[in-house]
Parts: C-alpha cells; sequence; structure tokens
C-alpha cells in the first residue's frame, strides 16, 4: 500500500508553486520565483504557516499594501520577460479575485 501524504491546502499550494516549470529556446525555468503576501490578511495561520516551514525555493516578500505588491510583481514579470513570475496571494473580505493574483 501506498503511503499518503497529508498536507494542508496551503503546504499544498507552496509545493505546487514549487513544481511549477516554464520552457523557453529548450531551457526549463522555475515558473514562480516568490510569493508577495501581507500576514494578517486571513492567511497568516495558513499559507504563512506553509511558508515558514517550508518554502521550497519561493522567497517570501512581506508588502505593505496590495497595489505596491501587484506593481512590484508586474515589474519582476516584465524584467523576466514574463519567464518567471511572482504571485500575489490575497485572501479577506474585499477580496475581488477570490483567492490569488498570478502576473
Amino acid at each position: 500500500m501506498a503511503n499518503t501524504v497529508r498536507l494542508t491546502v496551503a503546504q499544498a499550494l507552496v509545493k505546487f508553486l514549487n513544481n511549477q516549470y516554464i520552457e523557453f529556446d529548450g531551457k526549463q525555468n522555475k515558473m514562480f520565483k516568490g510569493i508577495f503576501t501581507i500576514f494578517g490578511h486571513g492567511n497568516v495561520v495558513g499559507l504563512g504557516e506553509a511558508l515558514e516551514n517550508d518554502p521550497g525555493d519561493l522567497i517570501v516578500h512581506q508588502g505593505r499594501n496590495e497595489q505596491g505588491m501587484a506593481h512590484a510583481a508586474m515589474g519582476y514579470a516584465k524584467q523576466k520577460r514574463r519567464k518567471q513570475m511572482n504571485c500575489t496571494p490575497k485572501v479577506g473580505h474585499k477580496t475581488t479575485f477570490g483567492g490569488a493574483v498570478f502576473l
């Protein structure tokens, strides 16, 4: 019988983002370099804990507001010519996108 791995949704999301690759010109690159987040917007217990315990290769950038994080993530994607991206998880009562914004 196969061993079962038990993960929270946040732990599974971190592992998923760490295992996403994109291929350009025959070369594979990691798709996501890091995560912008504001701890305290409903993701402290779940995503924050998962990133603290095992972030893998993801770099965590703590933002101060959603607009600044989105601008930084878009600038990063443009500099990398969209070959590598950052994502901005957003959870809260004012969430328009419902989950995560991938730029």
